[in-house]
């Protein structure tokens, strides 16, 4: 072997994937996909008969988690298609900052200022309103491939 030392470029994550292949024809409504680098969730799966040459293909309809768009995707079911990881987390809001920004504490006990209030009008009225009458309010996070968001609330009684 030689004596010249290898250097590796260090990167900030621990190098788990945000998604995960699974087959077309496994993933069903109510599942989540990557359509065009979004992370969906399925409304709607068909499967198309297969040709005289060629395999059954799988018509996804899906929603992406975070915008709300509509998506749509032809794989053929033989096909791996990427699943991203999605995780819900609940945290006890703290504040609500003057610039749009919320902070959180999470279960270790620190806080988490990262995240923007919700662009969805009903459950940003719910946020502000409870937060306005010194409610105890738990709002649930969802995270895939290194995007997060408020997607629910929970009042968890007076403080």
């Amino acid at each position: 072997m030689s004596d010249e030392e290898h250097h590796f470029e260090s990167k900030a994550d621990a190098g788990a994937s945000k998604t995960y292949p699974q087959q077309a024809g496994t993933i069903r409504k109510g599942g989540h996909i990557v359509i065009k680098n979004r992370p969906c969730k399925v409304v709607e799966v068909s499967t198309s008969k297969t040709g005289k040459h060629g395999h059954a293909k799988c018509h996804f309809v899906a929603i992406d988690i975070f915008t709300g768009k509509k998506l749509e995707d032809i794989v053929p079911s033989s096909h791996n298609c990427d699943v991203p990881h999605v995780n819900r987390t609940d945290y006890q809001l703290i504040d609500i900052s003057e610039d749009g920004f919320v902070s959180l504490l999470t279960e270790n006990g620190n806080t988490k200022d990262d995240l923007r209030l919700p662009t969805d009008d009903t459950l940003l009225a719910q946020v502000k309103d409870g937060f306005a009458e010194g409610k105890d309010l738990v709002l649930s996070v969802m995270s895939a491939m290194g995007e997060e968001q408020i997607c629910g609330i929970k009042d968890i009684g007076p403080k």
